[in-house]
Protein backbone atom coordinates (compact mmCIF):
# COMPACT_ATOMS: atom_id res chain seq x y z
CA UNK A 1 0.00 0.00 0.00
CA UNK A 2 3.05 2.73 0.33
CA UNK A 3 6.42 3.04 -1.05
CA UNK A 4 9.30 4.53 -0.07
CA UNK A 5 9.36 8.39 -1.13
CA UNK A 6 11.23 11.44 0.28
CA UNK A 7 9.70 12.96 3.26
CA UNK A 8 6.26 14.21 3.25
CA UNK A 9 7.01 17.22 5.15
CA UNK A 10 8.77 18.34 1.88
CA UNK A 11 6.22 18.00 -0.24
CA UNK A 12 6.08 18.21 -3.94
CA UNK A 13 5.02 22.35 -4.29
CA UNK A 14 6.50 24.37 -6.75
CA UNK A 15 8.22 26.77 -3.92
CA UNK A 16 10.21 23.97 -2.71
CA UNK A 17 11.30 22.64 -6.49
CA UNK A 18 12.31 26.15 -6.81
CA UNK A 19 14.35 26.91 -4.25
CA UNK A 20 16.38 23.07 -4.86
CA UNK A 21 19.51 22.64 -2.22
CA UNK A 22 18.70 26.07 -0.62
CA UNK A 23 16.89 24.52 1.90
CA UNK A 24 17.88 21.06 3.26
CA UNK A 25 16.09 17.73 1.97
CA UNK A 26 14.76 14.66 3.61
CA UNK A 27 17.91 12.98 1.99
CA UNK A 28 20.21 14.82 3.83
CA UNK A 29 21.58 13.60 7.48
CA UNK A 30 22.25 15.48 10.88
CA UNK A 31 22.64 19.41 10.67
CA UNK A 32 22.74 21.41 7.50
CA UNK A 33 23.70 25.09 7.09
CA UNK A 34 22.01 27.07 4.95
CA UNK A 35 23.83 30.90 4.15
CA UNK A 36 22.37 34.12 4.62
CA UNK A 37 22.80 34.27 0.77
CA UNK A 38 20.52 31.88 0.02
CA UNK A 39 17.88 32.77 2.35
CA UNK A 40 18.12 36.04 0.81
CA UNK A 41 17.05 34.44 -2.58
CA UNK A 42 13.96 32.83 -0.94
CA UNK A 43 12.92 36.26 0.15
CA UNK A 44 13.58 37.78 -3.29
CA UNK A 45 12.69 34.73 -5.19
CA UNK A 46 9.21 35.03 -7.39
CA UNK A 47 7.35 32.28 -5.88
CA UNK A 48 7.96 34.43 -2.59
CA UNK A 49 6.62 37.37 -3.69
CA UNK A 50 3.64 35.64 -5.38
CA UNK A 51 3.02 34.01 -1.87
CA UNK A 52 2.90 36.72 -0.06
CA UNK A 53 -0.37 38.01 0.81
CA UNK A 54 -0.49 41.72 2.87
CA UNK A 55 2.48 43.00 4.08
CA UNK A 56 4.41 41.73 6.81
CA UNK A 57 4.87 43.02 10.29
CA UNK A 58 6.90 45.87 10.28
CA UNK A 59 10.28 45.52 11.53
CA UNK A 60 11.80 49.22 12.66
CA UNK A 61 13.65 49.26 15.72
CA UNK A 62 13.55 45.22 15.86
CA UNK A 63 16.82 43.74 16.54
CA UNK A 64 16.74 40.71 14.85
CA UNK A 65 18.11 37.10 15.95
CA UNK A 66 21.56 35.90 13.77
CA UNK A 67 20.61 32.31 13.60
CA UNK A 68 17.33 29.98 12.86
CA UNK A 69 16.93 26.29 13.92
CA UNK A 70 14.68 24.36 11.36
CA UNK A 71 13.10 21.60 12.67
CA UNK A 72 13.05 18.13 10.97
CA UNK A 73 10.94 16.77 9.89
CA UNK A 74 8.16 19.45 9.54
CA UNK A 75 4.98 20.26 7.78
CA UNK A 76 3.16 17.87 5.35
CA UNK A 77 2.39 14.51 6.25
CA UNK A 78 1.98 11.72 4.21
CA UNK A 79 -1.82 11.83 5.00
CA UNK A 80 -2.06 15.51 4.52
CA UNK A 81 -0.53 15.28 1.15
CA UNK A 82 -2.16 12.75 0.07
CA UNK A 83 -5.66 14.86 0.85
CA UNK A 84 -4.78 17.92 -0.60
CA UNK A 85 -3.55 15.93 -4.38
CA UNK A 86 -7.33 14.19 -4.02
CA UNK A 87 -8.69 17.54 -4.52
CA UNK A 88 -6.24 19.02 -7.04
CA UNK A 89 -6.69 15.54 -8.90
CA UNK A 90 -10.80 15.98 -8.54
CA UNK A 91 -10.88 19.23 -9.62
CA UNK A 92 -8.60 17.79 -13.08
CA UNK A 93 -10.49 14.94 -13.20
CA UNK A 94 -14.05 15.94 -13.06
CA UNK A 95 -13.67 19.52 -14.04
CA UNK A 96 -15.06 22.46 -12.07
CA UNK A 97 -16.65 22.54 -8.95
CA UNK A 98 -15.56 19.86 -6.66
CA UNK A 99 -17.13 20.00 -3.52
CA UNK A 100 -15.00 19.52 0.10
CA UNK A 101 -16.47 18.01 2.93
CA UNK A 102 -15.14 20.62 5.71
CA UNK A 103 -11.68 21.50 5.38
CA UNK A 104 -9.39 18.75 3.58
CA UNK A 105 -6.75 19.61 5.90
CA UNK A 106 -6.88 22.60 8.86
CA UNK A 107 -4.87 25.14 6.88
CA UNK A 108 -6.58 28.54 5.97
CA UNK A 109 -3.58 29.00 2.93
CA UNK A 110 -4.40 25.41 2.04
CA UNK A 111 -8.17 26.02 1.69
CA UNK A 112 -8.18 29.18 0.15
CA UNK A 113 -5.48 27.96 -2.82
CA UNK A 114 -8.33 24.93 -3.01
CA UNK A 115 -10.38 27.27 -3.57
CA UNK A 116 -8.88 29.71 -6.22
CA UNK A 117 -8.86 26.42 -8.20
CA UNK A 118 -12.14 25.62 -8.05
CA UNK A 119 -13.08 23.63 -5.21
CA UNK A 120 -16.15 24.68 -3.04
CA UNK A 121 -16.28 24.00 1.05
CA UNK A 122 -19.09 22.52 2.72
CA UNK A 123 -19.74 22.03 6.25
CA UNK A 124 -22.31 19.26 5.21
CA UNK A 125 -22.96 16.95 2.99
CA UNK A 126 -26.46 17.70 2.40
CA UNK A 127 -25.30 21.35 1.37
CA UNK A 128 -23.82 19.52 -1.75
CA UNK A 129 -25.91 19.43 -5.25
CA UNK A 130 -27.47 16.31 -5.94
CA UNK A 131 -24.60 14.06 -8.37
CA UNK A 132 -21.98 15.93 -7.74
CA UNK A 133 -18.33 15.22 -7.14
CA UNK A 134 -18.08 15.61 -3.15
CA UNK A 135 -14.00 14.81 -1.31
CA UNK A 136 -14.32 13.61 2.21
CA UNK A 137 -11.47 15.13 4.26
CA UNK A 138 -8.46 13.77 5.90
CA UNK A 139 -9.94 13.45 9.32
CA UNK A 140 -12.40 10.93 8.65
CA UNK A 141 -16.35 11.19 9.07
CA UNK A 142 -19.05 8.68 11.10
CA UNK A 143 -20.87 6.17 8.66
CA UNK A 144 -24.00 8.64 8.20
CA UNK A 145 -21.89 10.57 6.45
CA UNK A 146 -21.78 7.80 3.89
CA UNK A 147 -25.30 7.22 3.63
CA UNK A 148 -26.57 10.68 3.50
CA UNK A 149 -24.17 10.97 0.43
CA UNK A 150 -25.48 8.09 -1.18
CA UNK A 151 -29.01 9.33 -1.08
CA UNK A 152 -28.16 12.09 -3.09
CA UNK A 153 -26.17 10.34 -5.18
CA UNK A 154 -22.59 11.79 -4.97
CA UNK A 155 -19.84 10.60 -6.22
CA UNK A 156 -17.76 10.27 -2.86
CA UNK A 157 -14.04 10.56 -2.92
CA UNK A 158 -12.60 9.35 0.47
CA UNK A 159 -9.51 11.01 1.35
CA UNK A 160 -9.58 10.40 5.59
CA UNK A 161 -6.24 9.40 6.22
CA UNK A 162 -5.13 5.70 6.77
CA UNK A 163 -4.20 6.36 9.68
CA UNK A 164 -7.31 7.57 10.59
CA UNK A 165 -9.09 4.43 9.37
CA UNK A 166 -7.09 2.70 11.57
CA UNK A 167 -9.01 4.25 14.52
CA UNK A 168 -12.37 3.59 12.95
CA UNK A 169 -11.53 0.07 12.10
CA UNK A 170 -10.43 -0.71 16.04
CA UNK A 171 -13.31 1.28 17.07
CA UNK A 172 -15.23 -0.82 14.96
CA UNK A 173 -13.75 -3.78 16.28
CA UNK A 174 -13.73 -3.35 19.80
CA UNK A 175 -17.14 -2.28 19.74
CA UNK A 176 -18.29 -5.69 18.35
CA UNK A 177 -16.38 -7.38 21.13
CA UNK A 178 -18.42 -5.97 23.58
CA UNK A 179 -16.43 -3.38 25.05
CA UNK A 180 -16.65 -0.30 26.46
CA UNK A 181 -14.42 2.13 24.24
CA UNK A 182 -12.27 5.55 26.06
CA UNK A 183 -11.59 8.09 23.04
CA UNK A 184 -8.95 9.99 24.16
CA UNK A 185 -9.13 13.33 22.33
CA UNK A 186 -10.35 16.98 21.93
CA UNK A 187 -14.27 17.42 21.89
CA UNK A 188 -15.63 18.63 18.42
CA UNK A 189 -12.66 17.78 16.63
CA UNK A 190 -13.69 16.57 13.35
CA UNK A 191 -11.16 13.80 14.21
CA UNK A 192 -13.39 12.84 17.37
CA UNK A 193 -16.84 13.19 15.88
CA UNK A 194 -15.74 11.13 12.74
CA UNK A 195 -14.42 8.17 15.31
CA UNK A 196 -17.02 8.59 17.79
CA UNK A 197 -19.76 8.06 14.72
CA UNK A 198 -18.24 4.83 14.60
CA UNK A 199 -19.38 3.10 17.70
CA UNK A 200 -21.62 6.52 19.09
CA UNK A 201 -23.37 4.14 21.85
CA UNK A 202 -20.38 2.09 23.09
CA UNK A 203 -17.74 5.26 23.52
CA UNK A 204 -17.02 7.55 26.11
CA UNK A 205 -14.30 10.86 25.52
CA UNK A 206 -11.73 11.63 28.16
CA UNK A 207 -9.74 14.67 26.71
CA UNK A 208 -7.35 15.45 29.77
CA UNK A 209 -5.75 14.13 32.73
CA UNK A 210 -8.06 15.79 35.29
CA UNK A 211 -11.19 13.74 33.30
CA UNK A 212 -9.13 10.53 33.75
CA UNK A 213 -9.36 10.74 37.37
CA UNK A 214 -12.89 11.46 37.35
CA UNK A 215 -14.47 9.38 34.61
CA UNK A 216 -16.62 6.72 35.20
CA UNK A 217 -17.04 3.68 33.20
CA UNK A 218 -19.25 0.90 33.63
CA UNK A 219 -18.43 -2.82 34.27
CA UNK A 220 -16.91 -4.98 31.69
CA UNK A 221 -13.98 -4.85 29.22
CA UNK A 222 -12.30 -1.62 28.80
CA UNK A 223 -10.51 -0.68 25.19
CA UNK A 224 -8.53 2.50 24.98
CA UNK A 225 -8.23 4.62 21.54
CA UNK A 226 -6.47 8.24 20.81
CA UNK A 227 -7.09 10.74 18.40
CA UNK A 228 -3.90 10.68 15.95
CA UNK A 229 -2.67 14.16 16.58
CA UNK A 230 -2.64 14.73 20.70
CA UNK A 231 0.45 15.61 22.54
CA UNK A 232 2.52 12.10 23.13
CA UNK A 233 3.50 13.19 26.31
CA UNK A 234 0.28 14.32 27.78
CA UNK A 235 -1.61 10.93 26.44
CA UNK A 236 1.00 9.17 27.99
CA UNK A 237 -0.07 10.86 30.90
CA UNK A 238 -3.92 9.91 30.73
CA UNK A 239 -3.38 6.16 30.14
CA UNK A 240 -1.64 6.10 33.12
CA UNK A 241 -4.15 7.65 34.83
CA UNK A 242 -6.59 5.50 32.96
CA UNK A 243 -4.81 2.39 33.58
CA UNK A 244 -4.65 2.86 37.60
CA UNK A 245 -7.94 3.45 38.04
CA UNK A 246 -8.90 0.70 35.26
CA UNK A 247 -6.52 -2.36 35.35
CA UNK A 248 -7.94 -4.31 33.09
CA UNK A 249 -8.36 -1.66 30.62
CA UNK A 250 -6.49 -2.47 26.89
CA UNK A 251 -4.99 -0.35 24.27
CA UNK A 252 -4.78 -0.74 20.13
CA UNK A 253 -2.49 -3.24 19.09
CA UNK A 254 -0.45 -0.30 17.97
CA UNK A 255 -0.44 3.29 19.27
CA UNK A 256 -2.69 5.39 17.38
CA UNK A 257 -1.25 8.95 17.54
CA UNK A 258 0.69 8.81 14.12
CA UNK A 259 4.05 8.87 13.40
CA UNK A 260 4.06 12.16 11.85
CA UNK A 261 2.43 13.89 14.58
CA UNK A 262 5.31 11.87 17.05
CA UNK A 263 8.11 13.12 14.65
CA UNK A 264 7.42 16.47 14.55
CA UNK A 265 6.59 16.56 18.64
CA UNK A 266 10.42 15.07 19.09
CA UNK A 267 11.99 17.42 16.83
CA UNK A 268 10.34 20.46 18.75
CA UNK A 269 11.32 19.50 21.78
CA UNK A 270 14.90 19.55 20.17
CA UNK A 271 14.36 22.80 18.63
CA UNK A 272 12.74 24.60 21.68
CA UNK A 273 16.11 23.03 24.46
CA UNK A 274 18.02 25.07 21.45
CA UNK A 275 16.00 28.05 20.98
CA UNK A 276 15.17 31.47 22.44
CA UNK A 277 11.80 31.40 20.73
CA UNK A 278 9.82 29.05 18.65
CA UNK A 279 7.77 29.72 15.71
CA UNK A 280 4.77 26.98 14.51
CA UNK A 281 3.68 27.88 11.49
CA UNK A 282 -0.28 26.49 11.25
CA UNK A 283 -3.77 27.42 11.83
CA UNK A 284 -4.93 27.86 15.12
CA UNK A 285 -7.73 24.72 14.20
CA UNK A 286 -4.60 22.36 13.68
CA UNK A 287 -4.74 20.07 16.34
CA UNK A 288 -1.24 19.00 15.55
CA UNK A 289 0.17 22.23 15.05
CA UNK A 290 -1.16 23.85 18.62
CA UNK A 291 0.45 20.53 19.62
CA UNK A 292 4.12 21.46 18.67
CA UNK A 293 3.33 25.11 20.53
CA UNK A 294 2.44 23.57 23.67
CA UNK A 295 5.11 20.76 23.43
CA UNK A 296 7.50 23.83 22.96
CA UNK A 297 6.04 26.36 26.17
CA UNK A 298 6.49 22.86 28.08
CA UNK A 299 10.16 22.88 27.38
CA UNK A 300 10.88 26.18 28.70
CA UNK A 301 11.20 27.36 25.51
CA UNK A 302 8.18 30.70 24.67
CA UNK A 303 6.41 29.86 21.81
CA UNK A 304 3.93 31.46 18.91
CA UNK A 305 1.73 29.18 16.43
CA UNK A 306 0.97 31.88 13.59
CA UNK A 307 -0.40 31.15 9.67
CA UNK A 308 2.34 32.39 8.27
CA UNK A 309 4.96 35.41 8.79
CA UNK A 310 2.58 38.54 8.39
CA UNK A 311 1.24 37.44 11.90
CA UNK A 312 4.65 37.49 13.87
CA UNK A 313 4.88 40.31 16.59
CA UNK A 314 8.77 41.66 16.00
CA UNK A 315 8.68 42.07 20.05
CA UNK A 316 8.52 38.18 19.98
CA UNK A 317 12.16 37.92 18.10
CA UNK A 318 13.75 41.14 19.42
CA UNK A 319 16.55 40.38 21.59
CA UNK A 320 17.11 36.77 20.45
CA UNK A 321 19.59 35.50 19.13
CA UNK A 322 18.36 31.78 18.53
CA UNK A 323 14.73 31.31 16.70
CA UNK A 324 13.69 28.16 16.19
CA UNK A 325 11.08 27.42 13.20
CA UNK A 326 8.75 24.60 12.71
CA UNK A 327 5.40 23.80 10.60
CA UNK A 328 2.65 21.48 11.36
CA UNK A 329 1.75 18.55 9.70
CA UNK A 330 -1.09 20.67 7.51
CA UNK A 331 1.33 23.57 6.30
CA UNK A 332 2.93 23.74 3.11
CA UNK A 333 6.51 24.02 2.49
CA UNK A 334 6.67 27.22 0.83
CA UNK A 335 4.91 28.81 4.30
CA UNK A 336 7.96 27.92 5.53
CA UNK A 337 10.35 29.42 2.63
CA UNK A 338 8.46 32.24 3.57
CA UNK A 339 9.56 32.43 7.34
CA UNK A 340 12.87 31.77 6.70
CA UNK A 341 13.11 34.83 4.13
CA UNK A 342 11.22 37.22 6.71
CA UNK A 343 13.80 36.31 9.55
CA UNK A 344 16.51 37.08 7.07
CA UNK A 345 15.16 40.07 6.44
CA UNK A 346 15.80 40.97 9.89
CA UNK A 347 19.45 39.68 10.16
CA UNK A 348 19.52 36.25 10.71
CA UNK A 349 22.60 35.22 8.75
CA UNK A 350 22.33 30.89 8.98
CA UNK A 351 19.52 28.43 9.30
CA UNK A 352 20.77 25.55 10.58
CA UNK A 353 18.33 22.41 10.01
CA UNK A 354 17.85 20.12 13.04
CA UNK A 355 16.72 16.63 12.16
CA UNK A 356 15.61 13.79 14.27
CA UNK A 357 14.44 11.24 12.12
CA UNK A 358 13.85 10.98 8.20
CA UNK A 359 10.64 10.00 6.97
CA UNK A 360 9.85 7.98 3.49
CA UNK A 361 6.10 6.99 3.73
CA UNK A 362 4.32 7.40 1.03
CA UNK A 363 0.31 6.46 1.01
CA UNK A 364 -1.67 5.25 -2.25
CA UNK A 365 -3.82 7.87 -3.85
CA UNK A 366 -7.60 8.41 -3.51
CA UNK A 367 -9.01 6.83 -7.09
CA UNK A 368 -11.04 9.84 -8.30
Amino acid sequence: MTDQRSGAGEGRTEASENVGSTVPTHSDMGLNLVTRGHVSELKSGRRYDDRVTGHGPSTAGAHGPSRVLLAAPRGYCAGVERAVEAVERALEGHGKPVYVRKQIVHNAHVVRDLEGKGAIFVEDEREVPAGEVVVLSAHGVAPEVYEQSRARGLTVLDATCPLVTKVHLEARRFAGDARTIVLIGHAGHEEVVGTMGQARDRTILVQDVAEARTVELPAGPLSYLTQTTLSVDETNEIVRVLRERFPHLEGPPREDICYATQNRQDAVKELARRSDVVLVIGSRNSSNSKRLAEVAIEQGTPAHLVDDETEVDPSWVAGADVVGVTSGASAPEWLVERMLAWLASLGAAEVEEVRVTEEHLRFSDVRV
